[in-house]
């Protein structure tokens, strides 16, 4: 039997990652429930394989680290919501602080350009009543993404559920891809699969946690309001690779400006964020996660952006899992082996422009007409 030409096995690839791609648009809500509840129970694997050890009943095995996540997830949903009652309380101050802040602006855009203030009134209260208008239109679709939410959080328990339920199955079905000659390698794959997976989604659990503390602790001592909430918002936010961050500053900044009428809290806003990003990135973090997630800046950025346009925010936060989990794959299958070069850091020693056999003078054909040249 003749071998498929490189040109047709390439062809079959890029084939392969349109369909992929429009599987996971056209179906982003019901994939993106099922990735997250997977990624969620070989998370809580361990809880449930301690719990098997000392004889606990299969079902109860499974129900008991669901409800601790419930728990989890209620109390976050708990502290912000009293977070944003204190917001609500300080409503009449944000509202006077505000004013102010905008006054500034008018007076220094004033000061370096033609616009009188009249005019940038005008302005501001025309685009005032396209939001208004805007906002109107995006209401009538309020509920159904209100609704959507609460489908994604209801499923995510029955899903996980099941997922630990059944895992046998699904490994099995696994292993009935691949001739019985591979198997060893499909058990690497998964274990390693599993450990990559683990070991970053606990890793991202602990950076939020002492994030939260290192943050909201020296903002609350150096006397900053809603420390607490600017430090949860950026700890989350900061699991978006590079976005997140910029979303984090971003966000810390508005709200300090919007309970301050000075600039002196800001700046200190900025510097704790940033002493305490650079210890998060240089020490905390490469100790806890470790280097087993090698994922290039470039492909990292690109799966943030490309999983917010298909599944929108859960899509960021899963993209970096994924990619991992894909990156496993790549590097022990022949075929797709290029792929997973693609996706990794691991820079060449040399470029491969410099390889002996590129330095040989060989003919470059030209168009029609042209002499060859020597190269």
């Amino acid at each position: 039997m003749h071998e498929m030409p490189l040109t047709v096995k390439r062809s079959i690839e890029l084939l392969g990652i349109v369909a992929i791609g429009l599987i996971f648009v056209l179906g982003a809500g019901i994939i993106m429930p099922v990735l997250t509840a997977f990624f969620m129970s070989l998370l809580l694997f361990p809880a449930f394989r301690f719990l098997r050890k000392y004889k606990v009943p299969e079902v109860l095995a499974i129900i008991l680290p669901i409800l601790l996540v419930v728990v989890f997830v209620a109390l976050i949903g708990w502290f912000f919501s009293s977070q944003m009652g204190m917001l609500i309380d300080d409503f009449p101050q944000i509202k006077k602080n505000v004013s102010l802040h905008l006054h500034s602006l008018s007076d220094w855009i004033s000061s370096i350009s033609n616009y009188s203030t009249k005019e940038q009134t005008q302005f501001i209260s025309k685009k005032s009543e396209d939001l208004m208008a805007y906002a109107g239109s995006m209401a009538s679709g309020a509920a159904v993404t209100l609704s959507s939410v609460f489908v994604f959080v209801g499923l995510l328990p029955i899903y996980i559920y099941l997922i630990l339920f059944y895992k046998d199955i699904l490994l099995r079905f696994i292993f009935m891809w691949f001739k019985t000659d591979d198997h060893p390698r499909v058990k690497d794959a998964i274990y390693e699969t599993e450990a990559i997976v683990k070991s970053y989604l606990m890793g991202l659990l602990i950076q939020v946690s002492y994030m939260t503390v290192l943050l909201g602790g020296i903002m609350l001592l150096l006397g900053i309001k809603h420390a607490l909430l600017i430090g949860v918002i950026f700890a989350i936010l900061n699991l978006i690779p590079y976005v997140g961050a910029l979303l984090g500053n971003i966000i810390g900044v508005l709200l300090t400006l919007t309970s301050s009428t000075e600039l002196g809290p800001v700046i200190t806003v900025l510097v704790v964020i940033a002493v305490v990003q650079f210890l998060d990135n240089n020490i905390l973090m490469p100790r806890i996660v470790g280097s087993k997630i090698k994922i290039n800046a470039f492909i990292s950025i690109l799966g943030v952006v490309v999983g917010g346009s298909i599944a929108g925010v859960p899509g960021m936060f899963l993209s970096m899992p994924i990619i991992a989990v894909l990156k496993v794959i790549f590097d022990r299958t022949e075929m797709f082996k290029q792929w997973g070069v693609l996706l990794g850091d691991e820079r060449p020693l040399k470029s491969p422009m410099t390889f002996p056999i590129f330095r040989k003078k060989v003919p470059v054909s030209t168009k029609p007409g042209v002499e060859k040249v020597e190269k």
